[in-house]
């Protein structure tokens, strides 16, 4: 008999990843190092409207609606239960990352920053890692990845490098920040996230009771 996906653990589990990934958004955009491929669609849009910094969180949840409309049409059996639990609390989390980050790091000096930096990728490849490992569904961004993949015919590898650089071109276009942080996360997400999630979802998910 097929369990169902969505169990206490799992929704946890995912919530949890859902948590880490908007701190990690959050504090890699306060270092003003760069931001992930992802974070820097929602900077760039944040710039582009002249919003503050801290409403970064507003920015991503407007798109992330859209994204989810949109993606409802074009990919909808990418569409769950679990992508909608990614965006419901998606824009409070990443403001909770804002008003986190100058408490914590009070330097900026680029040493304190740095280490912002070091904080944010962490949190962010631990928090996707978990919500891969929980598998309810896809965010709004992979579900598009996966729609232009099935669409286009081509492999999972060059898709993401694909819709990794488009985003990246995007972004930066719309006034996103492009640095250091932008290259590690494009380069490191893919390898660090199927490790990561491999483990979690052995020890995590799939561990005997």
């Amino acid at each position: 008999m097929k369990t169902s996906r969505y169990t206490p653990k799992t929704i946890t589990l995912a919530l949890l990843g859902i948590f880490l990934v908007c701190i990690g958004v959050a504090f890699n955009n306060n270092t003003q190092l760069g931001n992930d491929p992802v974070g820097i669609i929602y900077d760039g849009l944040r710039t582009a409207f002249n919003l503050e910094q801290a409403q970064l969180g507003l920015v991503s949840n407007y798109l992330n609606v859209i994204l989810i409309v949109i993606l409802f049409f074009i990919g909808r059996h990418y569409t769950s239960w679990g992508t909608v639990m990614y965006l419901l609390p998606y824009g409070v989390f990443v403001s909770i990352g804002s008003y986190l980050y100058p408490l914590i790091f009070t330097s900026t000096s680029l040493v304190g920053r740095s280490l912002g930096g070091l904080a944010g990728i962490s949190l962010y490849y631990l928090g996707i890692s978990l919500f891969v490992a929980a598998d309810i569904g896809v965010d709004p961004f992979s579900g598009f990845m996966l729609t232009i993949r099935d669409r286009m015919g081509w492999s999972m590898r060059r898709s993401k490098i694909t819709f990794d650089v488009g985003l990246i071109v995007v972004g930066v276009l719309l006034g996103g920040k492009f640095g250091i942080i932008t290259i590690l996360t494009a380069l490191t997400t893919g390898p660090t996230i199927q490790a990561l999630s491999s483990l979690f979802r052995k020890t995590l998910i799939l561990e005997k009771s």
